[in-house]
């Protein structure tokens, strides 16, 4: 059963939570859903609002779905799910459907997100963004996250919604 809770009682700290453990990132468009597992984003107060920001690049599945819906869910998991994560980071869903095979329910709420989730945040896009390679003040930055110029898209959310799971 989810519950949805007020983003001041979430618990936990985002550099774990993103960072060791690893999110997914959902979307959806004409009945097409797709997820990414990611480890790179952050959370704060943006435009006075509480806010997400994912890093997704130029070729990745979900990114246009992401780009063609008004919200976008971010997932976390346990360590029991730990190869579901790796996989659905490695797997394309243009070449397959990875959320079947990974047996991920999905659940629908402005984006779609999964039962099997230990929490859910629920973000409506604000603001999109290629990352310009003239605003690297470090060029071992760039130099050693894009050799191939595939430079991230930047998405910011708005957290909507933050829901628990109680298994």
């Amino acid at each position: 059963m989810w519950k949805e809770i007020n983003i001041e009682d979430w618990k936990g700290n985002v550099f774990h939570k993103i960072g060791k453990q690893w999110m997914l990132i959902s979307a959806e468009h004409e009945e097409r859903v797709n997820a990414m597992t990611a480890s790179w984003g952050g959370m704060g107060i943006l435009w006075n609002k509480p806010v997400a920001f994912i890093f997704v690049r130029p070729q990745r599945f979900t990114k246009p779905l992401i780009d063609a819906n008004d919200h976008f869910a971010l997932t976390f998991y346990g360590e029991d799910q730990r190869d579901m994560l790796a996989y659905m980071g490695k797997a394309s869903g243009r070449d397959e459907d990875k959320i079947a095979h990974a047996n991920l329910t999905v659940i629908k709420d402005h984006a779609p997100y999964f039962d099997q989730a230990n929490e859910a945040l629920i973000c409506r896009k604000l603001f999109a963004q290629e990352l310009d390679p003239e605003g690297f003040q470090d060029a071992m930055v760039d130099q050693k996250n894009y050799p191939s110029k595939d430079y991230h898209f930047l998405y910011v959310g708005e957290i909507e919604k933050v829901l628990l799971h109680d298994k």
